[in-house]
């Protein structure tokens, strides 16, 4: 593997160029967390002006996530066959459109195929950057690199929070995805032009020159990989346990259980978002610190199921909402540590296959989540207010602990997975 950043920056001196790179690739995983989590701010709103009830909303901030999932093993395959940046550009211009159309919905069909659309257009927006991290930064940083790619990038998790709800307060939530769609734009023209494919990495794909039989078995290989299931598992229930959360219940559940208005909860979500990238940052060193992979994912897993189960079996006062909030975004840092330890256990020519078949289960996980928890809240019933269905409190205590109780099966099989660390003491 080349580590032609830290060597090129050492032989003449400091250079700004990995600095921009890095940089450009975070401007895009802003965007694609923007789009993840906008519906957990206007959810209430888009219910209203659509007349939408909790199916309505669970389905329609799941099509992000089911396109997303969908199209990760052609991108795999694409990435490690092609390289990244093209796997950049091209959803980048799907976003664009997908954009628009959401600007303009007339109807509720509107906007959930605009969400197909700008889930394909997010979806590279992680595994390509992580790929270019795998092929020019050594096996030691790969951890530190995804804590501040994701960490960074979740500042787009903020966006999507408080200055959301400003922008749709003020100017209206069309209006705030306009401005989102110029700053696709934007991002589109800084990848043409500053984000390069690794030379000896373009030299190796061209090497290899795969056909669609060797890179359809190279998806069963990375399947095949021992220990992958177990961390498929892990990502399948742990980030999209938070991403349900924070992406679309917790407006709805902050409005109706506790009444408090778009400004209020677009706080309220900013302080847990913010404590999650602080958190991104912390647990992006964890493996190092502990030379293991397993030990933090363990810590941290258990962490989220426990906090997750104190909503589900005791109601949160008003005044403990914050504090509650903040501590949910604190412990779910640790879940692109799980991409770390999956990372470790493919070779190099897998390894765009194998983190896209892991994203498969964190965005498919995210869909599946979404989905089976807008039934749980569906069961309870609802009542018409204002327009708004709305839905008791003992629905929402039930979605919590219906994560928890999922997360906590995946650690139980979990605990049997190798633990390559390149640090750890053989």
């Amino acid at each position: 593997m080349t580590n032609n950043i830290s060597d090129n920056s050492s032989s003449r001196g400091i250079s700004a160029a990995p600095y921009i790179l890095v940089a450009v690739l975070i401007l895009a995983y802003v965007i694609s967390q923007f789009f993840r989590n906008s519906l957990g701010v206007i959810g209430p709103n888009l219910a209203k002006e659509f007349q939408l009830e909790a199916a309505h909303l669970s389905l329609l901030a799941s099509a992000f996530f089911l396109s997303f999932a969908l199209i990760q093993i052609p991108l795999g395959m694409a990435i490690d066959r092609y390289g990244p940046k093209i796997c950049l550009l091209v959803p980048a211009l799907v976003l664009l459109a997908g954009t628009l159309l959401f600007s303009f919905a007339r109807n509720f069909s509107d906007l959930v195929i605009a969400r197909l659309i700008i889930g394909l257009g997010c979806s590279s927006f992680l595994m390509a950057p992580l790929t270019i991290y795998a092929e020019r930064f050594p096996p030691q940083m790969f951890g530190t690199m995804v804590g501040i790619h994701v960490g960074t990038g979740n500042l787009g998790s903020l966006g999507a929070t408080a200055p959301l709800a400003f922008a749709a307060a003020w100017f209206g939530w069309r209006a705030g995805f306009l401005m989102i769609g110029a700053l696709v734009a934007i991002a589109i023209v800084l990848i043409f032009f500053l984000v390069q494919d690794d030379p000896e990495a373009r030299e190796r794909r061209r090497d290899r020159a795969e056909s669609l039989s060797s890179l359809m078995s190279g998806v069963v290989a990375a399947v095949r990989t021992k220990s992958f299931w177990p961390i498929f598992l892990m990502q399948l229930t742990t980030y999209p346990a938070f991403a349900a959360i924070l992406g679309l219940w917790s407006g709805p559940w902050l409005a109706q259980s506790y009444g408090l208005g778009l400004e209020q909860r677009g706080n309220m979500l900013f302080a847990m978002a913010l404590a999650q990238i602080a958190a991104l940052f912390a647990w992006g060193t964890a493996d190092r610190l502990f030379k293991s992979y397993k030990i933090p994912c363990m810590l941290g897993a258990s962490l989220c199921a426990g906090t997750l189960a104190l909503a589900a079996l005791i109601p949160i006062s008003t005044s403990w909402l914050l504090p509650y909030l903040i501590v949910l975004g604190l412990v779910f840092g640790f879940t692109p540590m799980l991409t770390s330890h999956g990372k470790s256990l493919f070779p190099p020519e897998l390894t765009g296959r194998g983190l896209s078949l892991l994203n498969i289960a964190a965005m498919g996980g995210v869909f599946l989540q979404q989905i089976l928890t807008g039934w749980v809240i569906s069961m309870f019933g609802s009542r018409i207010i204002d327009g708004v269905h709305v839905y008791p409190p003992e629905a929402y205590r039930w979605v919590f602990g219906l994560l928890a109780a999922e997360i906590a099966v995946a650690i139980l099989i979990y605990i049997s997975t190798r633990d390559p660390h390149p640090n750890r003491t053989r």
